[in-house]
């Protein structure tokens, strides 16, 4: 685990010889950098969703049954982009999250067909504060939340396995326990992954990890925020659901 305190380091980790002095400001770029990257991808999911659900309706129609192949291209690029993150460069790992946006902008676009405005905007401002809370407390807690995030990344895979069951023989109970469970489960990986970035930070300001392997952790990162918001606010609206059109 990486100390909170700044210090003096010696540069030899990255094999210069140099000495580093953490004095923040690296840390700081890492974070507005993870944060950016992170806002701006939910900004295009968010304008490509808005505009096929609302003015190419039709054609979402027309072509629905590509959704299952946009949902593989989706998980392809997100095993593609974290497996090869040392093959990459930060500028192919920009583009492959840029298009991972673009892509789940695409699937997204049905929650503008399927729900009123009004629960859409109820669901955005609670995955919201709820993102930010426990964003928060990851950033500024001293307590290790990877006892936390195994049990949640655990119970990931239980709730995918139970997701796929209740769509097969769906019942209102299991799909109401499921959206709960959802929550909280990303509650806790917001958490986590907001201290782990947090760590990658320090260890960037310290000298630990060069500047360009900063900035693809930076992308990584925001993409890990990005999902943790984005099913934060998935399972809300299905929790919210009854303004569904």
């Amino acid at each position: 685990m990486y100390s909170d305190d700044k210090y003096t380091r010696s540069g030899e980790a990255a094999g210069n010889g140099a000495v580093y002095v953490a004095n923040g400001n690296v840390q700081n770029a890492f974070i507005n950098r993870v944060f950016g990257w992170m806002f701006a991808g939910l900004a295009v999911s968010g304008g490509v969703s808005w505009y096929l659900g609302t003015r190419c309706v039709e054609l979402i129609m027309k072509y629905s049954g590509a959704y299952l192949f946009l949902a593989i291209a989706e998980i392809v690029l997100v095993i593609v982009l974290s497996a090869g993150l040392r093959k990459f460069s930060a500028a192919t790992a920009a583009v492959l999250f840029v298009i991972f946006a673009l892509l789940n902008g695409v699937t997204l676009s049905w929650i503008f067909m399927a729900y009123e405005v009004g629960v859409l905007a109820k669901a955005f401002f609670a995955a919201s504060g709820t993102f930010g809370a426990m964003g928060l407390i990851g950033y500024t807690t001293r307590r290790d939340l990877s006892g936390v995030g195994g049990i949640c990344t655990m119970g990931l895979i239980g709730l995918i396995i139970a997701s796929i069951v209740n769509m097969i023989w769906y019942n209102g109970t299991a799909d109401l326990i499921i959206s709960w469970v959802g929550i909280l489960i990303f509650v806790g990986l917001t958490a986590w992954d907001v201290q782990k970035i947090k760590r990658l930070a320090i260890a960037a300001d310290e000298g630990a990890i060069s500047a360009s392997d900063a900035k693809k952790y930076a992308v990584v990162g925001a993409l890990e925020l990005y999902l943790d918001f984005i099913n934060l606010f998935l399972f809300l609206l299905r929790l919210f659901g009854g303004g569904r059109r």
